[in-house]
């Protein structure tokens, strides 16, 4: 399979290349429910003392993934709906992890590579391993077909993996050992931009003798570093045995877990976009107040989004402290008022990918956008720019027709499960048709009508038997 379809795209607000401590903060909320997990086992009590790396919450439907204490402190579990608190912060080292009373055990049933993963587990750092195909979190004790590190985070303000290996290279390169020394003979696909850097010339020195990393190189295009892409690229199917997709921060991690038997508890995310003050990297930890975020980084009546610009979702006041899995947070200048003479719409400030507006004769230049519609919604044209950047190789708008007339069954037989809710077709789609939300649906009533088939076959063998 060769890689097609992707789309670049020019925004204001993107971080450059340095990267920042965020202040101190007061107080930490974290989120019990995010994008990937929903930490429903408390594992603290209300005004309990927890020590910096200490276990608040598990999520049993996760194997258990465990949410930690970024910072010792006293537990609130009332102040905040849906949140976990922890006020009244002390500072202090991260404490080594301790494994002896079960290690004689763990290593008895599961072996030396088995301990490790189980370390992982407890020491937070499976939290950054996803399913390739699924984007579920893998079963830590299961063996992998093969493991594909991207380093390339293309999606537009998210944190890049460039960022973190020019300053973690060496711990990089540990950590990619750490995870040969998981597997057995299962290849590691090492994803590199098709580029000629100093940075991409020294990984490939840092690397080189490791027999073990297969490095492949793609075009610097979104999203191309998306691993279910580069899973149908490399030619792993879908099946018994799952592809583990890891990108930088996830083998940081795995370094800092398996080297310094420390707590996964510091991230790097972006704080970016049209609407901060000055685009950054952030280093900070989990549970860290968004207010505080929005004060020192936001420009006046500005939204905040979980993630990047095309697959994000919108932070709401609910929300106090930055999820556990954030990758980053997109800001965006929220409109005040009408937009002067908005029915012409010559768009002189504005990106299209038919070059239907007036800035296709100025040329490429980053996009200011804001959270404002612009327009109307209008019926599909079939002017097929979604299928031409589409890089699923599936055409969105014949789902799109097909959803509309609520034929689920040949929507399915259309290949919807293909689709990466990457967010090009809704982007380039000249009608504004909400497509990866139309999907999404889609996908979850085909889940649903498998699941009332498989219940009543199920009843149906029960009462036979």
């Amino acid at each position: 399979m060769r890689l097609r379809g992707g789309h670049n795209i020019k925004l204001q607000g993107v971080p450059g290349g340095f990267l920042e401590t965020a202040s101190s903060p007061d107080i930490l909320h974290y989120p019990l429910e995010t994008k990937s997990f929903n930490y429903s086992q408390v594992c603290v009590t209300d005004g309990q003392t927890v020590g910096l790396g200490d276990v608040l919450a598990k999520d049993p439907d996760n194997y258990d993934v465990p949410l930690l204490a970024s910072c010792s402190g006293r537990v609130d579990l009332e102040m905040t709906p849906r949140h976990l608190t922890i006020k009244d912060l002390a500072t202090e080292e991260p404490k080594e992890y301790s494994y002896k009373d079960e290690q004689e055990h763990i290593h008895k049933k599961m072996g030396p590579a088995g301990l490790k993963r189980y370390k992982l587990l407890n020491l937070g750092a499976w939290e950054y391993v996803r399913d390739a195909y699924t984007g579920a979190t893998p079963d830590p004790l299961s063996t992998p077909q093969a493991i594909i590190v991207s380093t390339m985070r293309l999606e537009p303000i998210l944190t890049k993996g460039d960022v973190l290996l020019k300053e973690y290279l060496r711990q990089f390169t540990r950590g990619l050992e750490h995870l040969q020394s998981l597997l057995e003979y299962q290849p590691i696909y090492l994803v590199l931009p098709k580029i000629k850097t100093d940075l991409a010339t020294r990984i490939k020195e840092q690397i080189r003798g490791y027999a073990w990393v297969k490095i492949v190189e793609v075009p610097l295009k979104y999203p191309y570093g998306n691993v279910t892409i580069l899973s149908r690229y490399l030619g792993l199917k879908r099946g018994q045995e799952s592809i583990w997709g890891i990108n930088v921060d996830g083998v940081l991690a795995i370094d800092g877990a398996l080297t310094a038997s420390k707590p996964c508890i510091d991230r790097v995310i972006s704080v970016a976009g049209p609407g901060a003050k000055r685009p950054t990297h952030l280093k900070l930890v989990a549970g860290y107040p968004l207010a505080k975020i929005m004060s020192e980084h936001a420009q006046p009546d500005c939204v905040a989004i979980d993630g990047g610009m095309l697959t994000g979702s919108l932070l709401t006041q609910d929300v106090k402290g930055v999820p556990a899995d954030c990758k980053g947070i997109t800001l965006l200048p929220e409109q005040q008022s009408r937009e002067f003479l908005a029915f012409i719409r010559p768009g002189f400030d504005r990106q299209s990918y038919s070059a239907c507006f007036m800035s296709s004769l100025c040329g490429d230049f980053p996009e200011r956008l804001t959270n404002a519609v612009r327009g109307e919604l209008r019926p599909c044209v079939s002017c097929n720019f979604c299928e031409d950047v589409c890089p699923a190789r599936i055409i969105p708008h014949r789902l799109h027709k097909l959803i509309y007339q609520d034929d689920i069954d040949q929507v399915e037989r259309s290949r919807i499960d293909l689709c990466i809710e990457c967010g090009l077709c809704s982007y380039v789609c000249p009608s504004k048709l909400e497509l990866v939300h139309q999907f999404q649906q889609a996908k979850q009533a085909i889940a649903a009508e498998k699941a009332a088939a498989k219940e009543a076959e199920d009843e149906q063998q029960t009462d036979s038997e």
